[in-house]
């Protein structure tokens, strides 16, 4: 055999090795970041439930080491990669395949984005604090460093769906599981960013009664038109709904015993005597009224099986091949969907708006709807891009 096949036999050998290699690498770190964010999202599961019935405390509380651990593992897997294919780029000379270089660092485009989401979590961490030590301390979602820390999460969990696309070949099932984990992640972070609006509704009633389903036509989309495309299965927005109300229950249960097991001492009455209007008294009193937990999603458990009807809807109308429809038609779902349930709950029945006012907000639901569905179909067709997944997901 002359030289130069062998020379080249023997490139093609290291090559085939350092790919294999980069595969089982992305596919640890892939697992390690789905389990480290539901970790995070149990311990802000807990975090919320900590500071609706106790109220607040000091930094180490549970919930919060378990947030931050979770955070931590993230950091840690996500620039851990990234570490490696930049000192590998720099060493050969040769960019991994597959990978692009941002800021210096090299890596594919799902641990890129992974790392830029969860630096700006770790960024909100301090100007959250500086934010306290300004404007006091707050417990509403929507401050911009909470905001900021949640943005950097769904990003976080947006790329662990293009990590499982880079890690796995198409139609195998363990990239259809992880794509199915992570944007269950992506949509549950979107929901949470939603919550607050149940205040809105509570205390102004009118167009803000509708915020919920006017802010969700806009931001849910994404995720499950996403699914769809991701994974090329009609039926994915139902399977998230499942997986993620399972994580929830988890969540529930991991909230219930670490109160056992801590059985921390109460300071809420004092906290809602301070401002009867902030965020933990507005949901305090939502629950008397309803009679159900404070920090509970209103409705109940009628609220969660009903929960499914707009995404049956838009699975109905089949985004694969009509993705604008779909969207509308769940948005409508979704707007009926708090009109029968939320507002038939005697904390907002007397908030309920006039025809009028119900009108005009299902019109602006539907003028956002088409909004969302432009964005979701846009991220849609750039998380299904092909031309730089690496070869061995491919095939």
């Amino acid at each position: 055999m002359s030289s130069v096949p062998t020379a080249l036999l023997g490139r093609s050998t290291e090559t085939s090795t350092a790919r294999a290699g980069s595969a089982g690498l992305y596919r640890i770190a892939l697992w390690l970041l789905l389990g480290a964010n539901l970790l995070a999202a149990w311990g802000v599961q807990w975090d919320i439930q900590w500071h609706v019935q106790i109220g607040r405390d000091s930094f180490w509380i549970p919930p919060h080491v378990m947030t931050y651990s979770g955070v931590a593992l993230v950091v840690l897997a996500s620039f851990g990669v990234l570490a490696r294919d930049t000192l590998r780029h720099l060493r050969t000379g040769r960019a991994p395949e597959g990978t692009e270089r941002l800021f210096g660092l090299t890596g594919t485009r799902g641990f890129l984005l992974a790392a830029c989401g969860i630096a700006l979590t770790v960024l909100a961490a301090p100007l959250d604090d500086l934010w306290h030590r300004l404007f006091g301390i707050d417990v509403t979602l929507w401050s911009p460093p909470h905001l900021l820390g949640l943005l950097g999460v769904t990003i976080n969990t947006l790329a662990c769906a293009l990590i499982a696309r880079e890690a796995y070949p198409a139609k195998s099932w363990p990239r259809y599981v992880g794509t199915v984990i992570a944007l269950t992640s992506f949509y549950g972070s979107l929901s949470i960013g939603l919550r607050p609006a149940s205040r809105l509704a509570y205390l102004y009633g009118g167009l803000w009664f509708y915020a919920f389903p006017i802010l969700g036509a806009l931001f849910l989309p994404l995720a499950l038109i996403a699914a769809v495309r991701l994974t090329g299965r009609r039926s994915t927005p139902i399977v998230l709904l499942i997986v993620g109300l399972a994580v929830g229950t988890i969540g529930v249960n991991i909230a219930r015993i670490g109160f056992e097991i801590v059985q921390p001492i109460s300071v809420i009455e004092d906290e809602i005597a301070k401002d009867p209007t902030s965020p933990i008294a507005v949901s305090h009193a939502i629950a008397r009224k309803n009679g159900s937990t404070p920090g509970g999603v209103p409705g109940g458990s009628f609220a969660r099986i009903l929960s499914f009807a707009p995404v049956l809807l838009l699975v109905g109308v089949d985004p694969r091949r009509r993705p604008l429809p779909a969207t509308l038609v769940y948005a409508m779902g979704l707007f009926a969907f708090w009109a029968l349930t939320i507002g038939r709950t005697p904390a907002f029945r007397p908030m309920m708006p006039a025809l009028g006012s119900t009108v005009a907000a299902l019109a602006l639901t539907v003028v956002v709807a088409l909004i969302g569905a432009i964005a979701a179909r846009w991220l849609a067709d750039i998380l299904v891009r092909d031309d730089r997944v690496p070869a061995h997901a491919r095939s």
